[in-house]
C-alpha cells in the first residue's frame, strides 16, 4: 500500500484481510547526556511513527551500536532500560534486537504496528482547505543543539526532554477518530521539511501564521544566541545549492509554503 515510492513516514503492507502491517525503524545518536533519558526519547520516536500512519504499535526489535572500548556496558543497559520503559507503557512488546561494536553509540528500534486498511493516514493526501494541526510545541532542534553546545538551562533542557520522550498515542488515536486527511511526524528536517514533503506529495500549498505556532518556552531565546539546529535554508530545501536566498527563494517555488509574520 505505502513503499518505496513516497517518503512516509513507515511502510504499510495489506494482509488482504482488511488489516494491514505498519512498519517503521529509526536509529539515531545521542541527542541528551542522560542514558535513560536518550532510550526513551528513541522508543518514542520510533512509535511516533506508526502512530502518525493511524497505526497501533505491536512488536520491535532494538539496534544498539556500542564502542565498547570506550563506554561501559553499564551505560548501554540505561539505554535499553529507559527504551523499555516507553515501549511497555505503550504496550508494544520488544521481541529482541541486534547489536554491535561501532565507533559512536546508535540506538533505536524496527517496529511492527497494525493498522485497519480504512483507517490508514498518509502523508500524500492533505487537501486544499485543509487546516493543520501541531500536536506539540516546536523548538527541539533548537534545544538539543543548545544542549550540545552547553546552553541550555536546566529547566528548559528536562521540558524538552520529557516532551520527546511522551507517547503520542493520544494524536494517532485522534487522526483515525476525526478522520484526519493526511498527517506526518515531525522530526529531522523540522516543520518546514516536513510540511513540504507534505505539500509536494499531496499537491497543495501551505499557509503558516507565524503567530499561531506554538513554541516551546526557551527556544526562542536560545535560538537568538545561534542555537540553529543545521542552516534553516537547508532544512527547507537540502537539495538545493548556491545563495542563502536563492535557496530560500527555490524552496518556496517548490513547495508552496508560505510563512505570514
Amino acid at each position: 500500500m505505502i513503499g518505496l515510492a513516497v517518503a512516509d513516514d513507515a511502510g504499510v503492507f495489506s494482509l488482504g484481510d482488511g488489516r494491514a502491517l505498519v512498519q517503521t525503524v529509526d536509529i539515531f545518536t545521542p541527542v541528551v547526556d542522560d542514558p535513560f533519558n536518550w532510550g526513551r526519547i528513541a522508543a518514542a520516536n520510533a512509535l511516533s511513527d506508526i502512530y502518525a500512519m493511524g497505526g497501533t504499535p505491536m512488536t520491535a526489535l532494538n539496534y544498539l551500536a556500542w564502542p565498547r572500548d570506550e563506554l561501559a556496558f553499564e551505560i548501554a543497559g540505561e539505554v535499553l532500560k529507559g527504551g523499555l520503559d516507553v515501549m511497555n507503557e505503550a504496550g508494544c512488546t520488544v521481541v529482541g534486537g541486534h547489536s554491535i561494536d561501532g565507533r559512536e553509540p546508535t540506538f533505536g528500534y524496527a517496529v511492527t504496528g497494525m493498522v485497519d486498511v480504512a483507517d490508514v493516514v498518509a502523508l500524500g493526501t492533505a487537501r486544499s482547505g485543509d487546516r493543520l494541526v501541531l500536536t506539540k510545541p516546536l523548538g527541539i532542534g533548537v534545544i538539543t543543539t543548545a544542549i550540545k553546545r552547553g546552553l541550555c538551562p536546566p529547566q528548559v533542557e528536562a521540558a524538552a526532554i520529557e516532551q520527546m520522550a511522551s507517547l503520542n498515542v493520544n494524536a494517532g488515536a485522534a487522526l483515525v477518530s476525526h478522520g484526519a486527511s493526511a498527517a506526518t511526524d515531525v522530526t529531522g528536517f523540522g516543520f518546514l521539511g516536513h510540511l513540504r514533503e507534505m505539500c509536494e506529495a499531496s499537491k497543495v500549498g501551505a499557509l503558516i501564521n507565524m503567530a499561531d505556532v506554538p513554541v516551546l518556552d526557551g527556544a526562542l531565546e536560545l535560538l537568538e544566541q545561534g542555537a540553529w539546529a543545521g542552516n534553516p535554508v537547508e532544512r527547507v530545501s537540502n537539495r538545493d545549492r548556491g545563495s542563502s536566498h536563492h535557496g530560500e527563494q527555490k524552496a518556496r517555488e517548490q513547495s508552496h509554503v508560505m510563512i505570514e509574520r
